[in-house]
């Protein structure tokens, strides 16, 4: 199986790259549009079953079949990956738990 990403194809095409990217973001923020509230931390952040881990195996599935339907480009998991996570430090879908180790989130 040879090659299909086509970041590694041609790197040189920056705006390409940055313009399917901006898009990628844009549909992870509509399809989080989609559902109610998801918790991001929990008992186990390693539960495949947990809500959040399974919206995102779906979620980097269905970005790559947009991708290469609507862009015809095949994006690298890093791309769908990073782009996912962008959408989510944005979205207001996502809540955290008050003690989740982040020690800015603590009172004093």
């Amino acid at each position: 199986m040879g090659i299909r990403y086509d970041l590694w194809l041609d790197p040189d095409d920056v705006a390409r790259h940055r313009a399917v990217e901006a898009d990628l973001e844009r549909f992870f923020m509509e399809r989080f549009a989609d559902f109610p509230h998801i918790r991001l931390f929990g008992e186990d952040p390693y539960d495949y079953d947990a809500p959040f881990n399974r919206l995102y195996d779906v979620l980097m599935a269905r970005a790559g079949e947009y991708c290469e339907r609507q862009w015809g480009y095949v994006p690298t998991p890093e791309q769908l990956n990073r782009t996912f996570f962008r959408a989510v430090g944005r979205s207001n879908k996502f809540i955290r738990d008050p003690d989740d180790g982040d020690p800015s989130r603590h009172d004093a």
